[in-house]
């Protein structure tokens, strides 16, 4: 879905842009034709190319490939595409959840290699159609390691707030990546497990406890890993996050109840159960964050067998 909206924009805004999807996907997008609805209005746009394959695509030098798929193919993507980085392509990671930056910059070095924050919601009806619902913040774009020339990202991030997209150069993306994952580490199991809304969850004292836990754990695992984090407390940030954060999306289901329903494989390994295994490292007991993972795997099975 977010690629979708990516592809969408950067093309309609006059970049040469080819699209990577799945076979099956192939024939409904033969005339090459993406559309976007929802809060930014009506875009659309023909794209270069949509392919399953990277042989139709050698010979194109790639200024930024951004990689928009579930957190548990994204090794395999970025095999995929590993060919076509040359010397001056970027990979601009926007994916949901911890590990996803670790595993592309580990395979093509991370001098290639940016992490995006995105925060703003799509649905996905069609192939090649996709409604965007809410945003909460810029797309956020920076390389966590300095690794690469800053000049260069902000280019970028320009060249996509341009395209209609909101974006931002942040020279700490990590902390604000980690934004994202409390967010979501909170909201959106527990929303999956109970079929419920971000507002229901903080309006009812068990969960609203329950993601109080939650989010010490996270706090507690970070400040082991030392991992910087936008917030010095549990306390505050839970402060933010109940006033702030989630009264805009109260109405909203989280995307993972949306995956159960479909029967599609989960997240929770880039989430909950990344915090599960950065704890182990450190010898660190979560088991809220165990608990939750351990569910959502269990409903995931259970939701898989009846589609």
């Amino acid at each position: 879905a977010l690629g979708t909206v990516f592809a969408t924009f950067l093309k309609e805004a006059g970049h040469a842009v080819h699209a990577l999807t799945r076979d099956k996907y192939l024939s409904a997008l033969a005339d090459r034709k993406l559309r976007v609805t929802g809060i930014w209005g009506g875009h659309e746009a023909v794209l270069d190319g949509i392919h399953s394959s990277i042989e139709p695509l050698r010979n194109i030098s790639f200024d930024l490939i951004i990689l928009t798929v579930k957190s548990y193919d994204t090794a395999s993507a970025i095999e995929q595409v590993k060919p076509l980085v040359g010397e001056d392509t970027l990979v601009m990671v926007a994916q949901n959840g911890y590990g996803n930056y670790e595993t592309v910059a580990a395979a093509i070095g991370k001098d290639h290699a940016l992490l995006a924050r995105v925060i703003f919601g799509v649905m996905l009806p069609a192939p090649g159609r996709a409604e965007v619902t809410v945003i909460a913040d810029d797309v956020r774009v920076g390389q966590p390691e300095g690794a690469t020339d800053p000049g260069r990202v902000k280019m970028i991030a320009a060249a996509i707030n341009a395209a209609g997209i909101p974006t931002s150069y942040a020279e700490n993306v990590s902390a604000i990546l980690w934004d994202k994952i409390l967010y979501n580490a909170a909201l959106n199991p527990l929303g999956a497990v109970l079929e419920c809304t971000y507002g229901q969850l903080a309006e009812n004292p068990d969960t609203r406890c329950l993601m109080d836990l939650i989010i010490d754990e996270v706090f507690l695992v970070a400040k082991a890993h030392t991992i910087p984090l936008n917030w010095r407390t549990a306390d505050e940030y839970k402060a933010h996050f109940y006033t702030r954060l989630v009264p805009p999306t109260a109405t909203h289901f989280p995307s993972m109840y949306y995956d159960v329903k479909a029967g599609k494989r989960l997240e929770i390994d880039a989430l909950n159960g990344s915090i599960v295994k950065l704890a182990q490292e450190k010898g660190i007991s979560v088991p809220v964050n165990e608990t939750i993972t351990a569910l959502i795997k269990a409903k995931e099975a259970l939701a898989a067998r009846k589609t």
